[in-house]
């Protein structure tokens, strides 16, 4: 049985086991960028309110300001957030550093330059046409000649050099039995790279068509399976039982959901394209997998929650905790909810409706954004080595998230059942739009709550780092995993 402690370790150099500015700094990137993706969101949102602010211009058309709250969302907070997770997880599962502290800030320098090529190749036009994958091959479609910076020849480099960086650690650590979260963040890291190369390269120089789109659709959710959710799942695997004070459950269930993931998730992407050229098999296996998924998501939520079982006064004392299991509540209506959404009779009726935008929003805030955040309020008082600055701003940071991202997920549900059943009925465009006009205003109104949220968090976090209030950490051991 795989049991880890989380006593702090220093190796025989003296030289600190974690990298505590690494951490830092990378927290602070993804700060940012998440407010510049949920600030893009909402003007986004405006436009469907005919209030939008830029009308007259090109670079900052909706278009353009989507990219941004999207791709900013998945590689500036994202990436951000989980890689500066994994500085401080591995070292202390594995007893051993990453491969190079300066390794590391070449990494954070070269990541947030992508960034800003991004950015710019977004805003110059040069954006690929592939979705959650936009960013700028570099050369013009199908060719070779080079029009702007390669980010996604940058993006592969970056995640190769990330790859060796975590995977050093995990490395000299093999003889030891590895405890699940070490699993989920091996993996995770491997299929980065070969999704990554697979939806950015193939289906603009090798198939054109319905294939292309196919593995458009596997890029897509792929990027979100077996990324997102395998280190998502590896930080609650960890900080659960650490915040808790009690080994995780199950041990075997864990492994069970680690294996099911592995098994039935990577095929299931073309459910984004059902009811579409690519052949009924293809699409008929892809909704099999997603239905089965719910396998998964039912194994780790029943394990999370007896977990909790006789601590359940955490969701009230401990905010970290209480944002993890708000996100496993929000990642199981999700799944639920996706498992009757990829049928051929529900795509009849919500493809293309604002029914996805909502799934969407849920997962990617409700529960990765969630976990991320939970994941800060223990650990930026132990980077910054400061007291919280305000408890009452967590409170409101937690509670306008949560009311704003179930407020949004509700509204857009019902706008997309609406829409769908209009256009089942044939009714003209025009009043479909009309029908939607509603609904759009509460979701605007629901992202303004969240970046309200947003906001008491992130000034928090600064004011945090900037008081007197010393943190004194208390060491404690844990077992993590159940004998």
């Amino acid at each position: 049985m795989a049991t880890h402690s989380t006593d702090p370790q220093v190796p025989s150099d003296g030289r600190p086991l974690v990298s505590y500015p690494l951490i830092k700094y990378h927290l602070v990137a993804g700060g940012i960028c998440v407010l510049i993706s949920m600030l893009a969101g909402f003007l986004y949102s405006l436009q469907f309110l005919g209030y939008y602010p830029f009308p007259h211009s090109e670079a900052l058309s909706p278009g353009h300001i989507r990219l941004f709250h999207t791709n900013f969302a998945a590689y500036g907070w994202l990436v951000n957030g989980f890689t500066g997770m994994c500085y401080y997880v591995i070292p202390r599962l594995t007893g051993y550093r990453v491969a190079s502290e300066k390794l590391g800030w070449l990494i954070f320098w070269v990541w947030q330059f992508i960034l800003l090529c991004m950015a710019g190749g977004f805003v110059h036009n040069r954006c690929q046409a592939i979705e959650w994958g936009e960013t700028p091959t570099g050369f013009r479609p199908g060719s070779f000649e080079l029009n702007w910076v390669p980010v996604d020849l940058l993006v592969t480099v970056g995640a190769v050099l990330v790859i060796v960086q975590l995977m050093v650690p995990l490395y000299k650590a093999r003889a030891q039995k590895y405890y699940v979260t070490l699993w989920y963040f091996t993996s995770g890291l491997v299929w980065l790279a070969l999704t990554y190369l697979m939806g950015n390269i193939i289906p603009e120089w090798v198939l054109p068509g319905a294939a292309g789109a196919a593995v458009t659709g596997l890029f897509i959710h792929d990027l979100v399976g077996l990324y997102v959710t395998p280190m998502g799942w590896g930080l609650m695997y960890f900080f659960v039982p650490l915040i808790l004070r009690k080994p995780i459950w199950s041990h075997s269930l864990s492994v069970i959901g680690f294996w099911a993931l592995a098994f039935f998730y990577p095929l299931g992407g073309v459910h984004h394209f059902l009811i579409s050229p690519i052949p009924d098999y293809v699409e008929f296996g892809a909704i099999s997998t997603t239905i089965a998924i719910e396998v998964v998501v039912t194994t780790v939520v029943v394990n999370f929650f007896m977990t909790l079982r006789g601590k359940w006064s955490a969701l009230r004392t401990n905010m970290g905790i209480r944002w993890f299991y708000a996100g496993a509540v929000m990642y199981f209506i999700t799944c639920f909810q996706c498992a009757f959404h990829v049928t051929w009779m529900f795509q009849k009726i919500i493809h293309f409706t604002d029914w996805v935008v909502g799934h969407a929003h849920m997962i990617m805030f409700g529960t990765f954004s969630f976990w991320l955040f939970g994941v800060i309020d223990w650990l930026w008082p132990r980077v910054v080595k400061r007291e919280w600055y305000s408890a009452r701003l967590k409170g409101w940071h937690f509670w306008l998230s949560t009311l704003g991202i179930a407020i949004m997920f509700l509204d857009l549900t019902m706008a997309g059942l609406i829409a769908g059943f209009m256009q089942k009925g044939l009714n003209p465009w025009s009043d479909m739009v009309t029908a939607s006009v509603p609904f759009w205003w509460v979701r605007t109104f629901a992202g303004f709550l969240i970046i309200t949220g947003l906001m008491c968090g992130l000034y928090n976090m600064w004011m945090t780092a900037k008081s007197d209030v010393v943190y004194v950490e208390e060491e404690h051991y844990i077992s993590l995993a159940a004998d």
